[in-house]
C-alpha cells in the first residue's frame, strides 16, 4: 500500500479547527492563526482540494507520488493522482512535508513577495492583484499560507478560485470536444492506412510470385527448343506454354496498375494524416496558451503583452465578445469589435479599420460581405488582415500572439 495511505497514529494526526461555516460544503473551515506561514496540514481540510487541484499539475503530483514509492502513479487516473495528493495534505507525516515543500518551491516568488506584507489589507491587495493578472496558483498558495490572512480573506479566495474553475470549464469544452473527435478520426485513419499497407503487401508477393513463375517459363521456352537430345515439343503444348505467358504477363500488367493506384491512395491517406496530425497540434496549442493565460502563471503566460496594441475582430459569436475584450485588457491591449452586419452597419468598419493595428475575423463565423469590405480597407490602409482558424478564446488568442511574435 502507498505510504499516502497510511494512517497516522491519535496523537499526529491533523484536528480541524472547532469552528466551520455552516454548512461545510460551502467554503473552507476558518484557518488558525499562527506566527509563521501555515504549512498545509494546518489548513483546513476543506481547503486542500483546491490548493492540490490550482496550485500543482498533475505531472508534479505524478512524481511526487513515485518518490513516496506509490507504485501505479504511471497507470492511475488524474482524479486517483489529485485524490491521493489531497489526503497526504492532512498528513504531517513524509508525505505531507514533501507536498509542502513541494508547493514552497514551485511558488518561491508569489512567498517571498507576500512575506513582505506586514498587514492583513497589504496581503489582500496583493491577491486581488494577483487575481487581476491571472497570477492565481503562486497567489492562492501564498494568501492561504500567510500568518496575516484571517478567516474572511480566506473565504474570499477560495470562492475566486471555486469561480474561476467553472469560467475555464466551460470555455474550455467545445475545444476538448473537438479535439477529441480529431483523436478518434485519426485513430480510425491509421486503421485504414494499416490495412491498406497490409493488402498492399499481399499484393507485392502475389507479384513476386506471378514473375518467378513467368520466369520460369520463359527460361523453359529458350531451353526446349535448343536441346539436340529432346524431341522437339509438340507445336500444341507450345501455343498453349506462349498463352500461358501472355496470360500472366497480362495480370502482371493488371496487379501494376492496382498497385499503383493503392500507392496512390496511400499517398493521399497519409497527407489527410499528416494535416490531421497537423490540425491536431494546432488545437493543443491553442488550448495550452489559453489554459496559460486562464490559469498562470508561467514564464510563457508572463511573457505575454500586447504593448498597448488596438484589434479589430470582425464576426465572432455575441457571448465570447466581452470575454475576448476582458483577455486582451489584461495583457496589455484593445480590443474593438464589428459583429459582421447582424447589428452593426458596414459603414462603421471604416473608421474601426483605421483605430486598429490590425484586424481578425474567424473564418467560421462571419458575413462574407463584411470580410470584403474589412479586407478593402485593410488593404488601403495598409493594416495586417488576419484570419482566425474559428470562432473560439484559444484560436483568437493564438492568432494574436503569432500576429505579435511576427511583428516584433
Amino acid at each position: 500500500m502507498s505510504i499516502l495511505l497510511r494512517q497516522l497514529p491519535p496523537a499526529v494526526r491533523f484536528e480541524p479547527s472547532p469552528v466551520s461555516f455552516e454548512p461545510a460544503a460551502e467554503g473552507p473551515a476558518p484557518k488558525a492563526r499562527r506566527k509563521d506561514r501555515d504549512r498545509i496540514w494546518d489548513l483546513s481540510t476543506n481547503l486542500h482540494c483546491s490548493i492540490v487541484g490550482t496550485c500543482l499539475t498533475t505531472g508534479e503530483l505524478r512524481q511526487l507520488l513515485a518518490k513516496l514509492g506509490d507504485t501505479n502513479t504511471r497507470t492511475a487516473s488524474s482524479h486517483a493522482i489529485h485524490h491521493r495528493a489531497v489526503q497526504a495534505a492532512s498528513l504531517g507525516d513524509l508525505a505531507g512535508k514533501l507536498l509542502n515543500k513541494l508547493l514552497d518551491r514551485k511558488h518561491e516568488t508569489f512567498v517571498r513577495r507576500f512575506n513582505k506584507a506586514t498587514t492583513r489589507d497589504e496581503v489582500a491587495g496583493l491577491w486581488r492583484a494577483a487575481l487581476e493578472a491571472g497570477d492565481i496558483p503562486g497567489a492562492y498558495w501564498a494568501t492561504l499560507t500567510h500568518p496575516l490572512t484571517d478567516d474572511l480573506l480566506v473565504r474570499e479566495a477560495f470562492g475566486e478560485v471555486h469561480m474561476l474553475s467553472h469560467l475555464v470549464g466551460t470555455s474550455n469544452r467545445l475545444d476538448l470536444a473537438r479535439l477529441r473527435r480529431l483523436e478518434e478520426a485519426l485513430a480510425e485513419r491509421e486503421d485504414t492506412i494499416a490495412r491498406q499497407q497490409a493488402r498492399l503487401q499481399e499484393k507485392v508477393a502475389e507479384i513476386e510470385r506471378r514473375d518467378h513463375r513467368i520466369g520460369e517459363l520463359e527460361a523453359l521456352t529458350k531451353v526446349l527448343p535448343t536441346e539436340p537430345a529432346r524431341p522437339a515439343p509438340d507445336e500444341r503444348n507450345r501455343l498453349d506454354l506462349l498463352r500461358r505467358a501472355d496470360v500472366a504477363e497480362e495480370r502482371c500488367a493488371r496487379l501494376e496498375t492496382e498497385l499503383a493506384a493503392a500507392q496512390a491512395a496511400q499517398t493521399r491517406t497519409e497527407r489527410a494524416l499528416s494535416a490531421a496530425e497537423t490540425r491536431e497540434a494546432e488545437l493543443k496549442r491553442e488550448l495550452a496558451q489559453l489554459d496559460e493565460v486562464l490559469a498562470g502563471p508561467g514564464e510563457e503566460a508572463e511573457a505575454i503583452d500586447f504593448r498597448g496594441a488596438t484589434f479589430l475582430y470582425v464576426g465572432g459569436r455575441p457571448g465570447q465578445v466581452e470575454r475576448l475584450r476582458d483577455l486582451i485588457r489584461t495583457k496589455g491591449g484593445e480590443l474593438l469589435t464589428h459583429d459582421g452586419g447582424v447589428e452593426n452597419n458596414h459603414s462603421l468598419l471604416p473608421g474601426l479599420v483605421a483605430r486598429a493595428d490590425a484586424v481578425f475575423f474567424p473564418v467560421d463565423c462571419v458575413s462574407h460581405g463584411a470580410v470584403n469590405t474589412a479586407k478593402r480597407h485593410c488593404r488601403e490602409m495598409r493594416k495586417p488582415f488576419v484570419p482566425v482558424r474559428h470562432a473560439s478564446l484559444a484560436s483568437f488568442l493564438s492568432a494574436a500572439i503569432q500576429h505579435l511574435e511576427a511583428t516584433h
